[in-house]
């Protein structure tokens, strides 16, 4: 039978590795899960013919099981789903009997198919999330792990129904930011779009104009600059096309290392307006990750370490990764909180409020829900100020362009006067 090396996360946070035989890889993950631990990778040991009968087989049964659903899976719609089948639990169906009414309505042909191998799993006697762990790009950690810990509780619905409600106000908060950023986008390309036009159609004409009537004298100095860029422009239109996609490249390469992805989240949590925003978006997702994880019995050195690949921002990740530890070490949650700088004073003092009543998974939600609605505030402040500064940069650019085109054409006067 073959051997895979597997490496999870326990109950307690840590990462643990080790191997366990098994007929094929979802055998194997099944085993792990089995153990009280959550594989995070799997991989076949050995090699052989065997090895290689059962990894192609392993590879099939994969690809039939939904790896490659999820691209096509819109979180709208797994949202839904985990509305409506917690609303079929409370109303007490069984889970199989709940699933299969989820199949029979499900439009979406892959989503559908990846719940009849779940339906399967079940039918099997496998739990829930054993058949959730098998389609990881659909349902990630903080989706098993909740469905994990209700299964343990026999609490499965109203877990459903708090995780249906986590990713709802999730998916508000994200489009509030995503409406922030259309303005500003369209009056950037529309401010782009002028200045392009401008320079491939309108600065060529005025420099037809110039060589005829200054017989080859010297242009001012900042109508060589825009003829310079407008000929560059005109005359090396792929080179500019490829310059440009080699800058966006570049953009996303640096932003991939270390440094370049520290140098970026430095920006944005401390540039005016826009750091306000993005430090009130990462505290509501934080503190509404971990308080539903919390209140839905997952351990807490386990909530942090979910909670903590769900933040975007490294300096975030680092400090959560900090308190992580000092609770492993048996502190407070609020004493560690309260020494990172990331975390303001009134988030750090309700969190060591919510540990003295025994409220801390309550008390996280309300941070979450006062910080939702201040993003409301900080989106609101950014497109107030946004509106100017755009106006501002297009007159500045287009304005240089005039001008530089215009000085020519007072020595074109004067010469005609003289």
């Amino acid at each position: 039978m073959p051997k895979f090396k597997y490496t999870a996360i326990d109950q307690n946070g840590k990462q643990k590795t080790g191997s366990v035989d098994a007929a094929s890889q979802d055998e194997a993950s099944s085993k792990v899960s089995a153990m009280g631990l959550m594989p995070t990778n799997l991989t076949q040991a050995g090699g052989g013919a065997a090895s290689a009968k059962s990894q192609k087989t392993a590879k099939a049964k994969g690809k039939s099981a939904g790896f490659s659903f999820g691209s096509v899976i819109k979180p709208e719609e797994l949202t839904t789903f985990t509305r409506q089948l917690a609303t079929l639990l409370q109303a007490g169906l069984p889970l199989l009997r709940a699933l299969e009414v989820m199949i029979r309505q499900e439009k979406n042909l892959r989503f559908k198919a990846c719940l009849e191998q779940i339906a399967d799993q079940v039918k099997s006697g496998n739990t829930f999330s054993d058949g959730l762990l098998q389609h990881p790009k659909i349902f990630d950690r903080l989706y098993i792990n909740m469905i994990k810990a209700g299964e343990a509780g026999g609490v499965l619905d109203v877990v459903l129904s708090r995780l249906a409600g986590f990713m709802e106000k999730a998916q508000r908060t994200k489009k509030k930011v995503k409406s922030a950023m259309v303005y500003p986008i369209v009056v950037v390309g529309v401010a782009v779009s002028i200045v392009v036009l401008l320079m491939v159609v309108v600065v060529p004409k005025f420099q037809t104009i110039f060589d005829d009537m200054l017989d080859g004298a010297a242009l001012p100095g900042p109508t060589q600059l825009v003829v310079g860029i407008s000929n560059f422009l005109k005359d090396n239109i792929l080179i500019s096309m490829g310059l440009i996609v080699a800058l966006v490249f570049c953009v996303k390469f640096l932003l991939r290392t270390e440094m370049g992805s520290k140098g970026f989240n430095w920006c944005a949590i401390n540039l005016p307006k826009v750091g306000d925003l993005v430090t009130k978006v990462n505290i509501a997702r934080i503190t509404r990750t971990f308080g539903t994880l919390l209140s839905s019995g997952v351990p807490i050195l386990q909530a942090i370490t979910i909670t903590k690949d769900i933040t975007g921002n490294i300096f975030y990740t680092n400090a959560l990764t900090r308190i992580h530890d000092a609770v492993r070490d048996g502190e407070s949650l609020s004493a560690p909180m309260a020494r990172e700088s990331v975390f303001p004073d009134m988030v750090t003092s309700m969190v060591d409020v919510g540990e003295e009543t025994g409220e801390l998974s309550d008390m996280l939600n309300r941070v979450a829900d006062n910080y939702d609605e201040d993003v409301d505030n900080a989106v609101a402040g950014i497109t107030s100020i946004i509106e100017p500064i755009m106006i501002v940069f297009l007159a500045v650019v287009v304005g240089f362009i005039v001008i530089a085109l215009f000085l020519p054409i007072v020595e074109i006067i004067k010469q005609l006067t003289g």
